[in-house]
C-alpha cells in the first residue's frame, strides 16, 4: 500500500505557458502538502527534464504555442521506460479529452478548475502511479532473486554431478519409460550400447543375468516407485570376461506428484567382488 507521506513526497512537474496558471497550481499543490513540485513554461524542455528526473506526475496544459500538449506527449513516448505515462492533462476544450486519453494521458482536468476535483484527481493518479512503480520494482527484485536462485541451483547441480562422478562410475537419469535422458560417466561405453537407444541397466542386456530374488525385488520397487540400493547384476563382456555392476536409484516426480522416471548412480564392482571371492575361497 501507498501512504500519504509517499504521495506527498512524489515528484510533480507542471507544464503551462501561462505564468498565472503555473503559480495557481504551485500554490494549490503547496497548500495540499506536496513537497517536490517543479514547473516549466517551455514545452520543448519537458522531455529532457523528465529523462533526468522521471517525474511521478506531469500536469500538462494542452493549449501551448509552438509545441502543444499533444506533441509533448508524443515526444515523451520515445523516452518513457515503461508503458505507464504519468500524464494528467489540463484543457478547456471538451473535444480534446478523448484525444488526450488516446494519446497517452491517464486522466484530465477541465478548465475552469474545480480545486477539490484537481486535488482529488492528482492524489488518485499519484497513488496509482506509485503503486505501479512499487509493483514494477517488486517484479525486478523477483526476477533478480529467480536469476540468483537459478544460478545457485545450476552450481548445486554441477557439484552434485561432480560428487556423483567421484563416488561412482556414472550418474544416470531415465524417463518414465525407462530410457536414458542423462548419463554422466562411461556407463554406456561400459555397457557397449548407444545413447540414442539405451535403456537403464536392464535384464535384457545381451549376456546380462540377475538372480531370481533380485529380479523380483527390483520389479516390486519399480512398480511401487520406491528407491533401490546397491543392486548388483552381472554380464559377459565382449571379450568373454564377467563384469559385475552395482546400481542404486530413486524415483523422480514432478510438481504435481506424477512419476517421471528414475535417477541414480552405477559402479563397476568387478574387482571388489573378485577380491572378496578370493578372500572367502577355501584354501586348497
Amino acid at each position: 500500500m501507498i501512504n500519504d507521506t509517499e504521495i506527498l513526497n512524489a515528484t510533480i512537474l507542471i507544464v503551462d505557458d501561462q505564468q498565472a496558471n503555473v503559480t495557481l497550481m504551485e500554490e494549490l499543490l503547496g497548500d495540499a502538502g506536496y513537497r517536490n513540485v517543479t514547473s516549466t513554461m517551455d514545452p520543448y524542455a519537458v522531455c529532457d527534464m523528465h529523462r533526468t528526473n522521471r517525474y511521478d506526475l506531469i500536469l500538462l496544459d494542452l493549449e501551448m504555442p509552438g509545441m502543444d500538449g499533444f506533441e509533448v506527449m508524443e515526444s515523451l513516448k520515445i523516452i518513457q521506460a515503461d508503458d505507464y505515462a504519468p500524464i494528467l492533462v489540463i484543457t478547456a476544450q471538451p473535444d480534446h479529452k478523448l484525444r488526450a486519453l488516446s494519446s497517452g494521458a491517464k486522466d484530465f482536468i477541465a478548465k475552469p478548475l474545480d480545486l477539490v476535483e484537481v486535488k482529488t484527481r492528482i492524489h488518485n493518479m499519484l497513488e496509482v502511479r506509485l503503486l505501479y512503480k512499487q509493483l514494477s520494482q517488486y517484479n525486478k527484485e523477483l526476477e533478480q532473486k529467480v536469476a540468483i536462485r537459478t544460478a545457485e541451483l545450476s552450481k548445486s547441480e554441477a557439484r552434485f554431478r561432480r560428487l556423483a562422478e567421484l563416488s561412482s562410475d556414472w550418474y544416470w537419469e531415465q524417463d518414465e519409460n525407462g530410457h536414458f535422458t542423462k548419463v554422466y560417466g562411461p556407463a554406456l561405453e561400459m555397457l557397449g550400447v548407444q545413447e540414442s537407444d539405451a535403456t537403464a541397466p536392464k535384464r535384457e542386456d545381451q549376456g546380462a543375468y540377475w538372480s531370481e530374488t533380485k529380479q523380483k525385488m527390483l520389479d516390486e520397487f519399480i512398480t511401487a516407485r520406491k528407491p533401490f540400493i546397491d543392486f548388483v547384476y552381472s554380464r559377459n563382456k565382449p571379450d568373454g570376461t564377467e563384469q559385475h555392476l552395482m546400481v542404486s536409484g530413486e524415483p523422480m516426480f514432478d510438481a504435481t506428484g506424477r512419476f517421471i522416471g528414475y535417477r541414480g548412480i552405477g559402479k563397476d564392482v568387478t574387482d571388489s567382488i573378485h577380491l572378496k571371492e578370493k578372500q572367502t575361497a577355501p584354501v586348497a
